[in-house]
């Protein structure tokens, strides 16, 4: 170990949106661990995921490569073992570096530099291997016109799974302080993954009624979005324009209900580093992997570039290192982040990373940075809500104060978010705005171009038919596999 490395645990959640949080300015929800972080933290109020869906964003952050860099795309790529992570960086120094809860990661590698995992995944280790049954809830996990109409007060396997995560996390910690009270008073790094608040947007039923009436409709509507032709395609392929306001209201009490969930779990792991006297010399982070669109311009889940679901909320808190109740505006990418916890750890530096550390704009608010950053998303049809349809390749450049999204096939979106913050006037096409978009354009194409990443997904496709029906034939063991019940999902 290297002198004065700190305890860093990092706490992960899966769709929790940047503006569903009190810190935030939600006057709604109710998250007082969230903001007693924050409160005793920094905040940041533009950080992106590299991609708007799962498995991809969690792979990047790990790698601190774009999705691009690593062909990692969807939510059946394989992330390569020989690619070193913030995993294996720390490890190399010393740590010991956890896991508890969800990865998300496919294939034989499910370690990826940790050198433990507890509670595990509720998804197979393999693309094509072992499924499971949400029962009832079947279907409202994933992005269908069920996980809304299927919603409300009632239990879901995903909650069961991160109360358990929040146990073994508690377990965790009373160890340490074990080690630490016999003198064995190593640094540890843990990260923490939660499900929540993904959908499906089932809820304890107190929380629900608490929200009702308190959440309604969605503000924006499909009028108001600065659309453009693939977002109508979208809708119209998940069966979103099938959904009734009342349907949106009562997913939307869900999910705020589903936040305050997560944030009770989040309390108990604080609570426990305090009880515990841990909280000296511990870097504190709490993130999520990407946005929740919750019914904003007819538009649900993640899988889009507007703000509600490609920017992600950041805190960090580490006591005498970094201010207390502060906030950043700089642009910022999670894979950055995952540049700034190898330096906070003192780790060894990943080679060829797209990720610049931040933790000197974390200290010190006057440190000016580059204001760029990117993120991407394609799918390869090979999803059961892809349907089988030719690859979508985009990608979004966030620059100052615009945001341009290129759409391969489709039409732009440019959006100036100072004088239109919520992304209604799409300004790409018209001749005022030519130079820019130009600009961005350039930006955005220079290293990433869509025809190569075309034909690399293609070529892809072709091995995964063969992976997939080997693990449908041969059924390997799931190593990682948490045990999802049928029984434990159900609707009041």
């Amino acid at each position: 170990m290297k002198k004065n490395q700190p305890n860093i645990i990092f706490i992960l959640s899966d769709q929790h949106a940047f503006n569903v949080i009190g810190s935030y300015g939600n006057k709604i929800i109710r998250t007082p661990n969230l903001d007693k972080l924050a409160c005793n933290g920094v905040s940041f109020d533009n950080v992106y995921t590299p991609a708007p869906i799962c498995l991809p964003a969690r792979m990047s952050l790990l790698t601190g490569k774009f999705p691009f860099r690593q062909s990692c795309w969807t939510n059946s790529d394989s992330l390569a073992s020989d690619i070193p992570t913030m995993a294996h960086s720390l490890g190399a120094v010393g740590y010991n570096p956890s896991l508890i809860g969800r990865l998300h990661s496919i294939g034989p590698d499910q370690l990826h530099g940790y050198a433990k995992r507890e509670v595990f995944d509720h998804c197979s280790d393999w693309y094509g291997g072992s499924d499971y049954s949400l029962g009832v809830l079947d279907k409202a996990q994933r992005p269908f016109k069920e996980s809304i109409l299927n919603s409300g007060p009632g239990q879901m396997s995903y909650e069961i799974l991160d109360r358990e995560v929040t146990n073994h996390t508690l377990n965790f910690l009373k160890k340490v302080s074990y080690e630490k009270e016999k003198g064995r008073n190593k640094p540890f790094a843990l990260q923490v993954g939660f499900m929540l608040p993904h959908q499906p947007y089932v809820a304890n039923q107190k929380l629900f009624e608490y929200y009702k009436n308190k959440v309604g409709p969605p503000r924006l509507k499909r009028s108001a979005s600065g659309n453009n032709d693939w977002l109508d395609q979208w809708r119209e392929q998940t069966g979103l324009n099938e959904i009734k306001e009342e349907d949106e209201i009562r997913a939307r009490t869900a999910y705020y209900a589903l936040v305050e969930t997560l944030d009770n779990f989040i309390g108990s792991i604080m609570d426990t580093l305090e009880e515990y006297n841990l909280l000296d010399n511990t870097l504190i982070i709490y993130a999520s992997d990407h946005g929740e669109q919750i019914g904003e311009r007819d538009l649900w889940w993640k899988q889009t570039f507007y703000e509600e679901s490609v920017k992600v909320p950041l805190i960090m808190s580490w006591k005498g290192v970094l201010p207390k109740n502060e906030r950043r505006k700089q642009i910022l990418n999670l894979v950055d982040l995952t540049a700034t916890i190898i330096e906070a750890g003192q780790g060894m530096k990943l080679p060829f990373i797209d990720g610049k550390s931040f933790l000197n704009i974390a200290q010190d608010n006057n440190i000016k940075n580059k204001n760029e950053t990117y993120s991407e998303f394609c799918m390869d049809g090979s999803l059961s809500w892809s349907k089988g349809k030719k690859p979508l390749l985009s990608r979004m450049v966030r620059y100052h104060d615009w945001k341009y999204v290129y759409y391969h096939g489709y039409d732009s979106q440019l959006f100036n978010l100072d004088l239109d913050p919520d992304e209604v006037n799409n300004l790409a096409g018209l001749k005022d705005y030519e130079k820019i978009e130009k600009k961005l354009k350039n930006k955005l194409l220079n290293e990433w171009n869509p025809i190569e990443i075309e034909d690399v997904i293609n070529k892809k496709s072709f091995s995964k038919k063969i992976l997939k029906a080997w693990a449908e034939s041969v059924q390997p063991a799931d190593k990682y596999k948490w045990e999802t019940k049928v029984e434990d999902n159900w609707l009041s």
